[in-house]
């Protein structure tokens, strides 16, 4: 394949890049897909690099399938394959089937849904006496989202001086609701990407496994990551440090997620040498 031919002067900078970190700032319709396939390509095809040793991580099904589908046609059904591109949450969901153990859990656990955590909540509340109508559920439920978001165990939350009453029982609740979850051997949707953070952190085994097993780890709409998966990003980032984020630093859409621009702003700070 020529590259020089199928990219512009920039895109092809982006995509031959191949070692070590590498920031690609890209603006909207300006090729960021295309780049992070042909990059894929190019370490395949140009530097031997054997596919099942890159994954490529975006936040979406939708664009999870359409990178498999465009490596399939840019590579051959078998070695497009290959590749392991998929969304955070799946890729945390296949790391914890394997490893749920090391962390107290069993490998055939459970992900719970929002009914389900709904459930166990109004368990929890009507466990420890407190009143919706003070503080509501999902007012409980979003807070724990975003402790879980930024790293904060139960533990932390309940050592943490609370600013207020609710801000005291949220910190309760989430001790009683992780405790529910744990004896059920199961994972909320947040607990996804929490859990296989606190798993790499505290397990260099598993966490060596990753990194020797994907030398080459691609992050699409990078803007849009927040602590909890930055974390994620830097643990599976293995000691050469080939980690290629794309993303548009004007645009950020999961903002009222947790996602954290300064996760682009930062990046060369964290990964000295960034390209």
């Amino acid at each position: 394949m020529d590259y020089r031919k199928e990219l512009n002067e920039k895109q092809y900078e982006a995509v031959t890049a191949t070692e070590g970190p590498v920031l690609v700032l890209a603006g909207a319709g300006s090729g960021k897909t295309r780049v992070l396939t042909y990059r894929i390509a190019y370490l395949v095809g140009e530097c031997g690099v054997p596919p099942y040793q890159i994954m490529a991580i975006t936040f979406t099904n939708k664009a999870a399938g359409e990178l498999k589908e465009r490596l399939r046609n840019m590579l051959g059904g078998e070695e497009g394959d290959e590749v392991f591109a998929s969304t955070f949450h799946s890729a945390c969901v296949r790391i914890l089937r394997r490893w749920a153990e090391s962390i107290g859990y069993p490998r055939s656990f459970t992900i719970y849904d929002t009914d389900d955590s709904q459930r166990v909540m109004k368990a929890v509340y009507k466990e420890l006496s407190i009143d919706d109508k003070f503080f509501p559920i999902k007012s409980a439920i979003n807070q724990m989202s975003r402790w879980k978001d930024q790293l904060v165990s139960p533990e932390e939350a309940l050592r943490t001086p609370a600013r207020d009453t609710k801000g005291a029982i949220a910190a309760k609740v989430y001790a009683a609701y992780e405790k529910k979850l744990r004896e059920a051997g199961a994972f909320d949707f947040d607990d996804l990407i929490y859990q296989t953070v606190q798993l790499l952190a505290e397990h260099e085994d598993v966490r060596e496994f990753y990194q020797n097993q994907y030398r080459y780890l691609l992050v699409d709409e990078y803007q849009d990551t927040s602590v909890a998966q930055f974390r994620l990003v830097s643990l599976l980032t293995g000691p050469e440090k080939n980690i290629c984020v794309v993303g548009d630093d004007d645009q950020s859409i999961y903002r009222f997620r947790g996602a954290t621009i300064e996760n682009i702003l930062n990046f060369e700070r964290i990964f000295p040498g960034t390209k």
